[in-house]
């Protein structure tokens, strides 16, 4: 294992951060993970199952297991981690700009198309390495006028050249879930089944380039533009995985989350746990489509009061929450429009009008347009 830190510019005066990345396995086996934690940084379920990765992974480099390099990054946000308002964390925007930490990455696309002229073949893996060239390439020449900004390129070149990317989040109140690219599904299911996730939410796009997306979408766009001229392999298997609630931080649970990831990668055939070969557990529910999600919205400012609890079943009609005017008296009810799984809903138990409140995976196509939450 080596530890590398990359220093962010932009800082104030008097100050840096810094972003270190934890390196496992041999470097120079053409494969690589990269799995970071807390981008949202006070989303801290992730950190701590980053935690306990470590520790293995120094368990199976030792017992020479690993067959690619592991990236792990535990602590992906340290700009955010440092934001304290008021005795709050506030890790989730960045409070220079007031964007959102996991929106606006680098999209690929358009600047590697003329970058990679008279770069390409007809032998995939030999473009995939070409491609990733070129991405380094453009990456590095970036520039990085922010903090923020410095924090995104850095980040973006760790993940750039990973066959699999794992983005540790979690929602408020959740259970287990994942985001991740339709094209990109047939090679996540695996990792939906180990980690017994109960919703799986597929989109080519879902609006202000996550990270996820600026990692794996570049991918299909380029299959897609070079198709009939050029193969271009997915070459990038990258999800969202959304470890239940804020509050679900506990050192067994982790252990148990992190033994499913090295499972996953063991399943991808980049390490060997202790020489076990893990069955896949069945899938708990099929995939949805991100459009297929109904977000409840609060209709007046108010009392939150919650009828229903993530990982609930949910038929049209049935009565979710409802929102109290405490000075009107009104009391207003939030009820589904489409059938499927409660998986995610809000703490604060006070909305303003339009706050969003709760989540439910359907089948139904609802939504179009931007499909990612603020």
């Amino acid at each position: 294992m080596h530890t590398k830190n990359h220093p962010l510019a932009g800082g104030s005066l008097g100050q840096q951060h810094l972003l270190t990345s934890f390196h496992y396995g041999p470097t120079d086996s053409g494969r690589k993970a990269y799995i970071q934690a807390s981008l949202h940084a006070d989303e801290l379920p992730g950190m701590l199952v980053a935690h306990h990765l470590r520790q293995r992974l120094k368990q199976l480099e030792e017992a020479g297991r690993l067959r690619a390099e592991i990236v792990i990054v535990p602590v992906a946000n340290p700009i955010g981690l440092a934001q304290t308002l008021l005795r709050t964390p506030v890790g989730r925007f960045d409070l220079a700009s007031g964007e959102n930490f996991n929106r606006h990455y680098p999209a690929l696309f358009e600047p590697l198309l003329p970058l990679l002229e008279g770069r390409l073949g007809d032998d995939g893996p030999t473009n995939v390495q070409a491609i990733r060239a070129v991405m380094r390439e453009h990456l590095q020449a970036l520039p990085a006028p922010t903090e923020l900004a410095s924090l995104r390129r850095a980040l973006m070149t760790l993940a750039c050249d990973a066959d699999v990317v794992l983005d540790l989040h979690c929602d408020c109140e959740a259970v287990l879930h994942l985001y991740t690219g339709t094209p990109l599904w047939p090679a996540v299911e695996p990792l939906a089944r180990l980690l017994g996730a109960q919703a799986s939410l597929l989109a080519t796009a879902s609006g202000d380039n996550p990270f996820d997306e600026a990692c794996s979408q570049t991918w299909w766009q380029l299959q897609s533009h070079f198709e009939g001229r050029y193969p271009v392999p997915l070459a990038c298997t990258s999800v969202t995985v959304e470890l239940r609630g804020a509050l679900d931080v506990a050192q067994g649970q982790a252990a148990t989350d992190a033994h499913a990831l090295l499972a996953y990668l063991q399943h991808r055939g980049l390490l060997q746990l202790d020489g076990q070969d893990l069955a896949l557990p069945p899938l708990l529910r099929p995939a949805t489509a991100l459009n297929a999600v109904e977000v409840l919205s609060s209709p007046i400012s108010g009392v939150v009061s919650y009828h229903r609890q993530p990982g609930d079943a949910i038929a049209v009609g049935d009565c979710l929450a409802d929102v109290t005017d405490a000075l009107s008296g009104e009391v207003r009810e939030l009820r589904a429009r489409t059938s499927g799984l409660l998986f995610a809903r809000e703490t604060l138990r006070y909305a303003t009008a339009g706050r969003s409140l709760c989540k439910v995976a359907g089948q139904t196509p609802l939504r179009s347009g931007k499909l990612s939450s603020d």
